[in-house]
């Protein structure tokens, strides 16, 4: 075994985002170690994984909502990280580890580690503050505890550079790219409309209906401080007046939310749901990546995520997404925006930054091949 680029996939985004990467290193016959992390109530990572078929070493546990269990599991994680990988070097001295460095979306217990062990780490991210200003009261706390730790920081280009030099990092060690991150992955993917139908009639779903996505906010995420209301008390209603399939997408348990959506489908087990992005009516949703993901299918997509990063300004901006803040604007805008598709004003605004991703992904890789002494050049 050589020298191998730790990757640690600790959401799903990340499983998303680094599968190319990983295809293209493996052909070039780079090594990679991959992780991961699942919970008794949280497998969604890892079920990625495995539906993309991707090998890794599954390291430590999700911690839940309350922050005495997210902390109890990343100190756990970092302690079992640096088992692992110090185990991986034991046989050799500390100018040669078999882990060369480490690449990721800024994972906290990775971070520590790497950090720790003087392994260079590689970061992407893209929503350091939950706002699209530079107000620093914002900055989330992955990104105290991480991007400050970075050897290099990858962002997308509507984030500004100074936000990343203020968490300690010099203007050199910060490089843009000309895409938004999900492009990265639906570059090459091709939607069909009978998976999509499959889909619908393997849940119970009529394909002669309108069909209506939804995903939750991550509210058990660090960054969230808690539930929103307006999604569970709105998404009757809106049930209710288009008549559509609501399929829900979900983040965590689907019991509860069998319970309080009984009219709703609530997806059992994981799969590719960009077929279902591409041809429902309208897409709902409280995070991020899928929310780009239907926008980049031309889908009317709302967001009810409780804050406005900078990406999702900007989606805003284009005009391929909207934003509602309580139950009523929620209702009134997803009713206005059900069925009209933007698929024109999506082809032309993708149509670039689909070419910048496949250029990025080659140049980034053929960087971490050799061996970072020149600075990376990621203009395409």
């Amino acid at each position: 075994m050589g020298k191998a680029i730790w990757i640690d996939l600790a959401t799903p985004k990340s499983v998303m985002f680094f599968r190319k990467i990983i295809e293209k290193l493996t052909e070039r016959g780079i090594e990679t170690f991959v992780t991961s992390r699942q919970g008794d109530d949280y497998t969604e990572t890892t079920d990625l994984l495995n539906l993309y078929e991707i090998k890794y070493h599954s390291i430590g546990k999700f911690g839940g909502g309350k922050l005495k269990g997210k902390l109890h599991a990343s100190l756990q994680r970092q302690i079992d990280f640096m088992e692992t990988i110090a185990g991986m070097d034991a046989d050799t001295d500390n100018s040669s580890q078999k882990v060369e460095k480490l690449v990721c979306l800024c994972s906290v217990d990775a971070n520590r580690v790497a950090f720790g062990l003087k392994i260079p780490i590689v970061n992407f991210y893209d929503i350091p503050l939950s706002d699209y200003t530079s107000n620093f009261l914002k900055a989330l706390p992955q990104a105290r505890l991480t991007l400050p730790l970075s050897a290099q920081v990858f962002k997308p280009f509507m984030v500004p550079d100074e936000i990343f030099t203020r968490f300690s990092l010099e203007p050199a060690q910060v490089f843009s790219y000309e895409f938004i991150d999900p492009v990265l992955w639906l570059c090459d993917f091709r939607p069909e409309y009978n998976i999509f139908e499959g889909i619908l009639s393997s849940i119970g779903a009529n394909p002669a209906k309108p069909t209506i996505v939804v995903r939750e906010e991550e509210y058990k995420a660090s960054y969230v401080d808690k539930q929103y209301p307006l999604l569970y008390t709105a998404l009757p209603e809106i049930y209710k007046k288009t008549g559509a399939n609501i399929i829900i997408v979900p983040r965590y348990e689907t019991e509860y939310l069998k319970t309080l959506f009984p009219f709703a489908h609530v997806l059992q087990s994981k799969i590719k749901i960009q077929h279902l992005l591409a041809y429902c009516d309208l897409f709902i949703g409280g995070g991020g990546t899928i929310n780009v993901e239907s926008t980049f299918f031309g889908t009317p997509t709302v967001s009810t995520r409780s804050f406005v990063s900078h990406y999702d300004k900007f989606l805003m901006d284009v005009g391929l997404m909207k934003w509602v803040s309580s139950e009523t604007q929620l209702i009134e805008t997803a009713l206005s925006s059900f069925g009209k598709k933007k698929e024109a004003l999506s082809e032309q605004f993708y149509e670039n930054q689909i070419n910048n991703a496949l250029c990025f992904s080659d140049r980034f890789v053929s960087w971490l091949m050799s061996n970072n002494e020149e600075r990376f050049n990621g203009i395409c």
